[in-house]
């Protein structure tokens, strides 16, 4: 199995050089999906998804990518408490 990333609107494939490209056999595979979201995070790459590409396609994996609106553990939320 292949950790792809995959632009939702084209359907080609993140390769190596940062370019887009139709043929699997260019694209960057990463080590597990969570590698590839903190490059996408690192590269501030949005539209994406991940694919889990088998040999064979039909078994093929499509995790659609979603922003997370999460606060930041720098702005913590304030106590209603005083």
């Amino acid at each position: 199995m292949k950790i792809l990333l995959q632009h939702k609107t084209t359907g080609h494939y993140l390769t190596e050089s940062g370019s887009w490209s139709a043929d699997t056999l260019e694209a960057m595979s990463f080590l597990s999906s969570t590698s590839a979201i903190d490059y996408c995070l690192a590269h501030e790459i949005s539209g994406v998804q991940i694919v889990l590409k088998f040999q064979e396609q039909h078994y093929d994996i499509v995790l659609p990518m979603i922003a997370d609106h999460r606060r930041s553990p720098e702005s913590p939320r304030k106590s209603s408490r005083s």
